[in-house]
């Protein structure tokens, strides 16, 4: 695996050039392979093992385990990229995350229970790519807004009087 060029519709249905197979590697999160060894090497081939997550390193062990908890809290997931851009070896990637939340799902703010709700969950990705490989990750999610949606959490105003 590791690079490759594809071309794919992108969310306005025009074709985008890819060097990294952006659709591959969020469905590796949301369905990878049953067998964790077989898993473990789908993660090697698209990510450096370690690779440094958010500024903490993270084996292929530890990605499947991430992946496998993703894929207990979401059934029917689908992915939507949003926008995708690369420079140099960054690669970024703004997309989307949609499915049944069935099962338990580890946010920043906790353990949420599974709510039988549609889950919708905004990321943003800025990847870093040597040898074809993803080394580093920067991630931003929107979960608040993804649990605010599923009514896990509660927005509540600012609090203003007037």
């Amino acid at each position: 695996m590791g690079r490759r060029t594809m071309a794919d519709p992108d969310a306005t249905g025009h074709d985008v050039v890819m060097v990294l197979d952006v659709l591959a590697l969020l469905r590796l999160w949301s369905e990878p392979p049953p067998d964790d060894t077989a898993a473990q090497d789908a993660f090697r081939a698209l990510y450096a093992d370690p690779v440094r997550v958010n500024g903490t390193l993270l084996t292929a062990a530890d990605l499947v385990a991430r992946a496998r908890v993703l894929q207990a809290a979401l059934a029917d997931p689908e992915r939507t990229v949003l926008e995708h851009v690369e420079a140099g070896s960054k690669v970024t990637v703004a997309f989307q995350l949609r499915g049944l939340h069935v099962g338990p799902l580890t946010t920043s703010l906790g353990t949420v229970p599974p709510t039988g709700r549609t889950l919708t969950l905004r990321v943003v990705d800025v990847l870093t790519m040597a040898d074809g490989r993803i080394t580093e990750i920067v991630m931003v999610a929107d979960e608040l807004g993804a649990l605010a949606g599923v009514g896990a959490v509660r927005l509540v105003g600012d609090g203003a009087t007037g």
